[in-house]
């Protein structure tokens, strides 16, 4: 009896390091943004004093007023069509590079690999301001070599360029990690596929569209649904880029108008209850693509 009350007890010693961090830094947080969310400020007399704004119970009025605001709409609008640009790129730069990684003609593979990976290792603000010093026509020394060869560079930080530019630093710092996962999957694939479609006769091209291709396709699904949540939660790099461009607002994506709403106007209330609006549809999202993967899984099986 001595011996096996430390034997239940040692898994649960072994999670709680796990467990106290999950408890203070995500549901915490997560516990007190819905609390937030259905309480409001209000005011008494001409707002002066200690004791002329106390907390009340506000209910679903902030959710309500969350859902039917057109700057969060737009915003939702603009993030979906920078995810039209930046998933398919990306994913299609990361399986290109696995393949020519995972063929048996290529050489100094593990510099290649590294150099492909080490912009994900760059943090999203660090990325933003170096292309941001890029972008900018009077610094960049692109422009200065255009405009040294007579020609006028396009103007990436208005109108349309200025998604391409938030994409392309999307694209830099994402395709190594998408390109790991790719490559991983492809190492685990016996050789023995690959010999024998050479002895029939198949292609490099061909064993890539009709053997590795269609095998890594659970981890092409994995990186498309990693890289959607991501740029539903695109915030650090239209935030670093907006002091050198006028044309994005405070409020370009979902994140930034909470940001705005919470600590630059003072809306602490509504801004939990767009946080919480954006984290559940994200969450609904990914229920949905999870069920849809996994029924394909078991008709696959069946």
């Amino acid at each position: 009896m001595s011996t096996r009350a430390p034997r239940r007890i040692a898994p649960y010693g072994f999670l709680a390091p796990a467990i106290v961090l999950f408890t203070l830094f995500f549901a915490l947080p997560i516990g007190y943004a819905i609390y937030l969310s259905l309480r409001t400020a209000h005011v008494k007399g001409l707002g002066l004093g200690s004791k002329a704004r106390e907390e009340v119970w506000a209910g679903l009025d902030n959710y309500t007023g969350a859902l039917g605001d057109p700057e969060l709409l737009a915003g939702a609008g603009r993030v979906l069509r920078y995810g039209a640009i930046v998933v398919p790129v990306m994913l299609g730069l990361a399986l290109l590079f696995a393949l020519l990684l995972d063929s048996a003609r290529t050489r100094f593979g593990s510099f290649s690999r590294l150099a492909i990976f080490l912009p994900y290792a760059v943090p999203g603000i660090s990325a933003s301001l170096l292309w941001g010093f890029l972008y900018v026509p009077s610094v960049s020394p692109g422009y200065f070599l255009l405009r040294a060869a007579g020609l006028d560079g396009p103007d990436l930080l208005q109108g349309s360029g200025l998604y391409l530019a938030l994409a392309n630093i999307a694209v830099w710092g994402g395709t190594g990690f998408n390109m790991v996962v790719i490559y991983t999957s492809l190492r685990a694939v016996p050789a023995q596929l690959y010999e024998a479609a050479r002895l029939d006769g198949c292609s490099e091209y061909g064993i890539a569209v009709r053997i590795k291709i269609p095998l890594v396709t659970p981890a092409l699904v994995l990186t498309f649904f990693f890289s959607a949540i991501a740029t539903l939660q695109v915030f650090a790099e239209p935030m670093t880029l907006r002091p050198l461009a006028n044309t994005l607002s405070t409020t370009w994506s979902p994140y930034m108008k909470v940001y705005r709403d919470a600590f630059v106007q003072g809306g602490l209330y509504s801004a939990a209850a767009t946080a919480v609006v954006i984290a559940a549809v994200t969450l609904l999202l990914s229920l949905v693509f999870l069920k849809l993967v996994n029924r394909r899984a078991t008709e696959a099986g069946t």
